[in-house]
Parts: C-alpha cells; sequence; structure tokens
C-alpha cells in the first residue's frame, strides 16, 4: 500500500513540475483589448467625431484591438500616436498612419468597425 501511495504523490509531482516548466518556458502572448476612453486635452490617443442621425459623438480609444463602430458617419480622425484601419460599409478597409488628422467634410464615409494596429 505504501509504494502505491509514493507513486500517485511521485505522479502528481511530475505532472506538476512539468506544468511548471512549461508555464514559465511559453511567453505570454500579448493582449488585444482595444478600450473606449474619455477623452483628455493633451493626450495621444485615437480620436473619432462622427454622427448618426441627429446624434453627434466624440470618442477616444487606447491599446491594439479591434471594435465594432456601429455604422456611425466620421467627420474627423485624429490618430494619435496609433496606426489606424478602419473598416467601412462599402467593405473597404483604409489604413492611416499615426501622427495623422484627416477631415472628412464633403463625403465622411460610414464605418462599421475600427482597429488599433
Amino acid at each position: 500500500m505504501v509504494s502505491k501511495t509514493k507513486k500517485v504523490v511521485r505522479s502528481a509531482a511530475v505532472a506538476f513540475a512539468a506544468a511548471a516548466t512549461i508555464t514559465m518556458t511559453v511567453p505570454a502572448g500579448d493582449a488585444f483589448a482595444i478600450d473606449h476612453i474619455p477623452c483628455r486635452g493633451g493626450e495621444n490617443f485615437l480620436k473619432i467625431w462622427s454622427h448618426n442621425g441627429g446624434s453627434q459623438s466624440v470618442d477616444c480609444y487606447a491599446n491594439r484591438g479591434r471594435t465594432d463602430f456601429g455604422g456611425w458617419w466620421v467627420d474627423k480622425i485624429s490618430t494619435g500616436n496609433n496606426d489606424l484601419i478602419y473598416y467601412d460599409a462599402n467593405g473597404d478597409s483604409v489604413k492611416i498612419e499615426r501622427w495623422h488628422e484627416i477631415t472628412f467634410p464633403n463625403r465622411p464615409p460610414k464605418v462599421n468597425s475600427i482597429e488599433i494596429l
């Protein structure tokens, strides 16, 4: 009976050691979670001015990732220190490099989603 208990304890210890080794040697991946954040002056976040129906909005975003934009019409984009791709209702994707500000006074794009790279 003692040898059976020793085998169970030894097997558990080996399994624990293997799991610990894998955990320490496999690097954690990057977290990709775009965040909708409060807009503040002087910050270098992605900032988007948009409208839909009678509503207007100014939204700011930080961190990598992709999020739904709800098909709002975009009037202006300031990328700050972010590279951006927006996906419009026509199925097109448009990349805008960091540190750019673009306005769409005549034909604003209707944007379905945005992605910070």
